[in-house]
């Protein structure tokens, strides 16, 4: 019997996969040719990661269950109060408007956007938060664009 496949996404090797080390940021692709397998990180954008168009390809059932599942990267609302680590450096307001980025050892990094010049402006340098303070946060949802490439097809915003 095939393992279950958990869903495309995001995830932390708990241990390695292959040539890929124990703590590493990864996005899982449950299906494709050859087969199921995980791509790693080639850089950053707006503070969202890149994935390299070439996976590697999981053929051990054990290293489906390595994988550690991690929340979308993408603009999160703050549900209750938490500071970002337990030296407490920064405080994370209720109803506050943050980004959730990683970092290539899948820590997570809170963004602050702030007003600038009639805009939204989401700076590069954000603050690393514990794991555990994930569950403070709520994912929000944007509208939908149409793609440059392709008109008339619409893409939803995260």
């Amino acid at each position: 019997m095939e393992p279950q496949l958990p869903p495309c996404g995001l995830y932390r090797t708990r241990q390695p996969v292959g040539t890929i080390p124990e703590g590493r940021l990864v996005y899982f692709h449950n299906h494709g040719e050859p087969g199921p397998g995980i791509y790693l990180p080639t850089g950053w954008r707006a503070n969202r990661a890149s994935f390299d168009g070439k996976g590697h390809v999981i053929t051990v059932p054990d290293d489906v269950s390595s994988l550690e599942p991690l929340p979308r990267e993408g603009l999160y609302r703050v549900a209750t109060q938490f500071h970002c680590c337990e030296k407490r450096c920064r405080l994370f307001e209720p109803e506050m408007l943050v980004q959730l980025g990683y970092d290539r050892s899948a820590a997570a990094i809170l963004f602050v956007p702030e007003w600038m010049d009639h805009a939204i402006a989401i700076p590069e340098q954000g603050t690393r938060i514990d794991r555990a303070s994930l569950e403070h946060l709520i994912g929000l949802k944007l509208g939908t664009v149409p793609k440059d490439n392709e008109p008339g097809k619409a893409r939803t915003l995260h």
